[in-house]
């Protein structure tokens, strides 16, 4: 596949040789006999394919400057905001049309090009036998093609809403491109068509590993479940904020009656994917310890590392290389040759459980302090007097870690209470000050003046370092960076979209909690039941909804903009992404939690003011585009 993916670079000398013509992503080529000649060679044709397959989407860029860092999962350095970061700039609402951004270019712009592309390789495509091109090969690369075109609307709809539709190939000069948005349910029916009819066509799987991260039926599924639990969500479901806002044919964008058949339909869609992913082999990811028992801490930190072909089968939608380096190192303490800003919210920090199963944290006080759950045994005064070891082949807590042994360090003696006893998805995900970092042989400073501390740019202002996605044996001094999957979407994802779409249409189904629990299984927790041992069942739908959200915010942090994108649909990011957020004393030079001293590290303090108002939930179109184009309508609250 790596073959195949790097015939993206080899599609440009082709174009450069369409002689008077324009890039052919950026305009329909008007020499027909040499776009004859690049569908008469195999391979020109799939380095066409292979190019309009690079618009999918990089998750470890969105991590850093995209969707992620947009919500409040990653927080950058907000030093980091005077060379050139816009995302600080629209964590604090300084934002509009003008604004470039990291996916203005890669999705309003680029994504329509793609499209085009796709088009024209539908209507010219056709067999060379004597090249090994087969019809079989030919109907998949159309419907391959077909899939990116749906990918590519699921794409922009998901972050405008309101989104010009162009079916077919057309010269991005020609009066055929200046049209009006399509209504959102027009757009997301049209859509789920295409992805069924591809998928009928699709195998659900490859037997050539050349093709790995090429579309299945599979993935088309997995399109289908994802745009049709947002378009059943609040924000476009039921959503009274734009009931008048209209295209340039005067047709309501958004419909503001509440449907809940789109929640059924929803958990219907997200059901056959789980079906047709688990016909096929997908599951959870797991390894076990030696005794046969699930361990959750390796379990949660290589299904992001390891490979389908090495027995990672919880991957449904991979994507088969990613540059991974810059994402890498900025994530590297600074004192360990890393860029050291690359930090996480103290938000997220508090949203994971305790290992009993129990959230540590209620809510917030108006002066921004934690109600704490006392049931559930949570403290962030002191520091712990013993190390803690559990059952694990995680070897990252402690100098005497070894694969080798029964139980393993998770944390030392030493550590702040805060982050004692939390569950196994919290010490994969989050890197806290104190931690043991195995390749230097010490515990992270992250404290002012210490070697990976502030008060550079280069420092995590939250006090946190992002650790998942991160592999253990990356080393910016030599230039190691482990080959991993770009992994967009996994089981995980679809447990946690069904069990939410079906609590939303059928409350009360066994299977909500079935799925729920199978998620806390892995990730090493109590799962709800009755009786000792488990967490009791969420009382009402309101109450499930709740731990279901809770449940993605752990679960699926840090991956592929899901928390921005879950914020926006279910219409609390204005809530949860205002206000001041706090973080570790980054100023304070001492590993004490003493609030009285200034200079006590562990104390909670504000870092910035973040706003999002109601306009936030769409991105604006580009202004240069509304000028342009009369007959685009800009996104309420942005004009």
């Amino acid at each position: 596949m790596r073959n195949f993916i790097t015939k993206a670079f080899i599609a440009l000398s082709i174009i450069l040789n369409l002689g008077s013509c324009t890039d052919y992503l950026d305009k329909e080529p008007d020499d027909y006999e040499t776009l004859e000649k690049v569908f008469s060679d195999k391979s020109e044709v799939e380095s066409w394919l292979s190019a309009i397959y690079s618009g999918i989407v990089e998750n470890y860029a969105s991590s850093m400057r995209g969707f992620d860092s947009m919500a409040d999962d990653i927080a950058p350095s907000i030093g980091w905001e005077a060379y050139g970061w816009p995302v600080i700039g629209y964590q604090k609402g300084n934002f509009d049309p003008t604004t470039d951004w990291e996916y203005r270019g890669a999705y309003w712009y680029t994504l329509p090009r793609r499209t085009r592309s796709a088009y024209t390789l539908i209507n010219r495509i056709h067999s060379l036998p004597e090249q090994g091109l087969n019809n079989q090969e030919v109907e998949y690369m159309k419907n391959e093609a077909k899939f990116l075109i749906a990918y590519n609307n699921y794409c922009r709809l998901t972050v405008w809403g309101a989104i010009p539709v162009q079916e077919g190939t057309a010269d991005l000069e020609s009066d055929s491109l200046m049209i009006g948005q399509t209504p959102f349910d027009d757009v997301v029916k049209d859509t789920e068509a295409k992805l069924l009819e591809a998928a009928k066509v699709l195998p659900p799987f490859y037997t050539d590993a050349k093709k790995y991260g090429r579309a299945t039926s599979i993935m088309c599924y997995v399109i289908r479940a994802r745009l049709l639990l947002f378009a059943a969500s609040p924000l476009v479901n039921g959503n009274s904020d734009y009931s008048n806002y209209r295209n340039n044919k005067g047709q309501l964008i958004f419909n503001p009656t509440y449907d809940p058949t789109k929640w059924e339909k929803a958990a219907k869609a997200c059901k056959e994917l789980i079906n047709l992913a688990a016909a096929n082999g997908h599951e959870l990811y797991r390894e076990y310890n030696s005794d046969g028992t699930i361990d959750p801490y390796m379990s949660f930190q290589n299904m992001l590392f390891v490979t389908a072909n090495r027995g990672n089968n919880e991957i449904l939608f991979p994507r088969a290389w990613v540059n991974s380096d810059s994402y890498d190192e900025h994530a590297q303490p600074r004192g360990t040759a890393g860029n050291g800003g690359l930090g996480v919210s103290q938000t997220l920090v508090d949203a994971f459980y305790m290992k009993n199963g129990l959230a540590p944290i209620k809510g917030y006080n108006p002066d921004g302090s934690p109600v704490i759950n006392p049931a559930s045994g949570y403290t962030e005064t002191g520091f712990s007097n013993a190390d803690d070891k559990e059952k694990t082949k995680w070897i990252e807590g402690a100098p005497d870690g070894s694969a080798k042994n029964a139980t393993n360090v998770i944390t030392q003696a030493g550590t702040f209470n805060m982050y004692c006893n939390r569950e196994p998805r919290f010490y994969i995900t989050v890197l806290y000050n104190g931690a043991w970092f195995r390749r230097e042989g010490r515990n992270t400073q992250f404290y002012s003046g210490g070697y990976d501390g502030g008060p550079t740019h280069d420092a995590p202002s939250y006090g946190y370092l992002v650790r998942k996605k991160v592999s253990p044996d990356v080393d910016p001094r030599q230039k190691v960076h482990p080959y991993r999957p770009g992994v967009l979407y996994r089981m995980g994802d679809a447990y946690l979209d069904y069990a939410e779409a079906l609590n939303e249409s059928d409350p009360g189904n066994p299977d909500i909690v079935k799925y729920l629990n199978l998620i806390r299984e892995r990730a090493g927790i109590p799962q709800y039941g009755t009786g000792a041992g488990y967490v009791p069942v969420p009382g009402n739908q309101e109450e499930m909804r709740e731990a279901i959200h809770h449940e993605r915010r752990v679960e699926l942090a840090c991956e592929n903009g899901t928390r921005w994108f879950d914020l926006r649909r279910w219409k609390e990011a204005e809530k949860q992404l205002t206000g001041i957020f706090y973080g570790m004393n980054f100023a304070g030079t001492l590993n004490s939690d003493n609030k009285s001293n200034p200079k006590s590290y562990f104390v909670r303090t504000p870092v910035m003011t973040r706003s999002f108002s109601k306009k936030n939930y769409w991105m604006p179109i580009p202004q240069d585009d509304i000028d342009k184009n009369p007959n685009l309508r800009q996104l309420p609250g942005w004009n």
